[in-house]
């Protein structure tokens, strides 16, 4: 699959880029600047034997079937707002979590309530907007050889946009739970918070969310 990495440059941008290309996705980082997406393309491309491309983040969109967007929420809405006429109908992945430093550990409701509905609000009538990735330790992300054990939880309007992203989350080497509509977004960005607490409570790295009970997902 096509995959397009907005705001791709980071620790975030770094691991999904990597894994899926090695899982054989052909995948594109992008950035507000084209000249750093293209130097972190290659930069990341040579650390870890993989093929990216790079460039702006409408190029990154352009390129894509499934864009993810993995910016901090600080600049979530020019994100979107810059983006928007370069989406279409493809599958949009919003994995932002709208933390308030420095109480990045106390749950913050953004005026749209959730990350994710503000961008709905932001993109096109009937845009494929799904959310995903909250719970899932950027540090272990950025690290190819780091072997999971939890969850992602994706939730959307879209039931056929929400299987396009389950199914290429096994491919970063985790499991994607169905969660519902795109208002559950709500209750999965607060949970956030809460795991950067339990991490400094107990001296952990990486805390994140597994469903029990499941005998089999799509």
């Amino acid at each position: 699959m096509k995959i397009g990495i907005v705001g791709g440059t980071g620790r975030e941008g770094r691991g999904l880029g990597v894994r899926w290309a090695k899982a054989g996705h052909d995948v594109f980082i992008g950035s507000r600047q084209a000249e750093k997406g293209i130097a972190k393309a290659a930069e990341f491309s040579e650390e870890f034997g993989v093929a990216l491309r790079g460039g702006d983040n409408v190029a990154a969109c352009d390129h894509a079937e499934l864009i993810v967007v993995t910016v901090p929420y600080s600049a979530h809405r020019p994100t979107f707002e810059s983006i928007r006429d370069a989406v279409d109908d493809k599958v949009i992945v919003d994995i932002t979590v709208p933390v308030k430093p420095p109480k990045v550990r106390s749950v913050n409701l953004p005026e749209g309530q959730a990350a994710a509905l503000e961008a709905r609000a932001l993109l096109h009538e009937g845009a494929r907007l799904v959310a995903g990735l909250h719970h899932i330790s950027s540090e272990h992300l950025s690290d190819p050889a780091h072997a999971f054990d939890c969850d992602v939880l994706v939730c959307g309007d879209d039931k056929e946009a929400r299987a396009t992203f389950i199914s290429v989350v096994s491919d970063l080497g985790l499991r994607g739970v169905d969660a519902g509509v795109l208002k559950n977004a709500i209750a999965l960005e607060s949970l956030t918070p809460v795991l950067l607490h339990i991490n400094r409570r107990y001296k952990s790295v990486g805390s994140g969310i597994r469903i029990t009970g499941i005998l089999e997902t799509e």
